[in-house]
């Protein structure tokens, strides 16, 4: 019993009772073959391009915050791949670093002001995710005149973010996805870093007293998303050997989504790295498992949409459940001591 108890306290638990109910619904209701489904490598790779940037912007939700400016970095870090290795013809080296250099810098733009106004994050995102729509398409017109730029890839960087495995069907950014997910996993909760974020998301005025440095975090975690999102970007550019500065509008929903069905309260401070990471399989299934069924694609938003008022109230029923074993907490009446969420 204690052991189910504990289970239930997690928020990764909210997104494996999901992921369960998702290919139940597929065997029973569209008849999958469940070995065909996981074998596909439709749904993993499509999880890895969402997954990558799902994980730091889980953090940030933990923290309380959000960004969608996302949307407009997967096509500014491929853009910006192509036009200085394929239209300049420039080292691959430069192109990589200046995808992450502009994710870098849109990031840093984002979360100071985040910490320096009162304005919320998702205004101030949503400024960005416009005007860096903007300066893509027009940097791309005025550079190359051209929204479409084609890009041919040494045989390094195809091999290090390009690379197709397992017979040419699984995208090397599914190890991408995975080292990432087991870094963040780690610094969340195995070190100090991880409860600052969540004592950030639980209470912010709080944690700037008990002296966690909120602003430099705030700052880091915008970084991280932005980047991840044009690091994403750079590896499709190289993978398919050309950048257009259309797509990654719809990442932006399915991103979030992944990251709610995967235990992560908008409101912050509740949430897990592996949740997340389930919530990402979880929802890639959803999306991708349909075309193994007879089911009318036509019906697979209403699928979504069903999923992710059910993970809602699985995470607030979960997050009680956390809050209601809290050391002391009922026997004291007041809060606990901060501690790093457990996966």
């Amino acid at each position: 019993m204690d052991m189910i108890a504990s289970l239930f306290r997690k928020p990764a638990t909210a997104a494996i009772l999901s992921l369960i109910g998702v290919i139940a619904f597929y065997v029973v209701i569209g008849g999958v073959d469940v070995g065909q489904l996981f074998n596909a490598a439709s749904w993993v790779n499509y999880a890895a391009r969402i997954g990558i940037v799902a994980i730091p912007v889980g953090l940030l939700m933990i923290s309380g915050e959000i960004d969608i400016s996302i949307g407009a970095m997967i096509p500014a870090g491929a853009m910006t791949t192509a036009i200085i290795s394929g239209y300049y013809e420039l080292p691959m080296i430069f192109a990589v670093l200046g995808a992450l250099a502009i994710g870098v810098i849109v990031g840093t733009i984002n979360g100071v002001l985040a910490v320096r106004t009162t304005v919320p994050t998702l205004i101030i995102t949503l400024a960005t995710l416009v005007a860096m729509q903007g300066i893509v398409l027009a940097g791309s017109k005025l550079l190359t005149g051209s929204a479409s730029v084609p890009l041919n890839a040494p045989d390094w960087a195809k091999t290090v973010f390009g690379h197709l495995m397992f017979g040419g069907s699984h995208q090397v950014v599914i190890v991408w996805w995975v080292i990432i997910a087991a870094v963040f996993w780690f610094v969340m909760h195995k070190t100090k870093y991880g409860n600052w974020i969540f004592a950030i998301g639980g209470d912010k005025q709080s944690a700037r007293n008990a002296g966690i440095p909120v602003d430099g975090i705030t700052i880091l975690l915008f970084i991280l998303t932005a980047t991840s999102a044009s690091f994403v970007g750079m590896c499709h550019a190289i993978l398919f050997n050309s950048a257009q500065v259309s797509g990654g509008m719809n990442d932006i929903f399915n991103i979030i989504v992944s990251v709610v069905v995967g235990g992560v309260l908008l409101t912050g401070g509740y949430g897990s790295v592996a949740g997340v990471f389930v919530g990402t399989i979880t929802f890639a299934i959803v999306t991708k498992g349909i075309d193994f069924t007879d089911i009318d694609r036509n019906w697979s938003n209403l699928i979504v949409g069903l999923m992710l008022l059910v993970a809602v109230a699985l995470n607030e029923i979960f997050r009680r459940a956390a809050l209601s074993y809290a050391p002391g907490a009922k026997k004291r009446g007041t809060a606990p001591k901060p501690r790093v969420m457990e996966a």
